[in-house]
């Protein structure tokens, strides 16, 4: 089960070979095959970390989304671009603000000598 989530994670399927088609393979597709399995290997202790690090954190995480999920939810409604806005800053108070970005004028083409704008 841990090599399937590594393999479907890492996007990387070996294919599959039958038994008696390992001695056929291209010196190109076994070491192919070397490299997935190291790999695996080097990864199933992380995946492991990961696995115990999600069975811990994982209902304070569900907590969490069911008491901030509406409120959050809410404002993502009221703001229609989030690209207006500066990043959140904390002040020495504890108090979180998102200040709104100065607005940027385009500057107006000068018109020629005799009153027209080139395009």
């Amino acid at each position: 089960m841990k090599r399937l989530i590594l393999i479907v994670s890492l996007g990387l399927a070996p294919p599959a070979y039958a038994q008696g088609e390992e001695d056929s393979l291209s010196l190109m597709e076994r070491g192919a095959q070397m490299l997935m399995e190291g790999l695996m290997r080097e990864m199933e202790p992380a995946l492991e970390d990961l696995q115990g690090l999600a069975e811990e954190f994982g209902p304070a995480l569900r907590d969490f989304t069911a008491q901030m999920g509406p409120a959050l939810r809410d404002l993502l409604d009221e703001v229609e671009d989030w690209s207006v806005y500066e990043p959140p800053e904390m002040l020495d108070n504890g108090d979180i603000i998102i200040r709104r970005k100065p607005p940027q004028e385009d500057p107006l083409p000068e018109p020629d000598s005799d009153g027209q704008i080139e395009l």
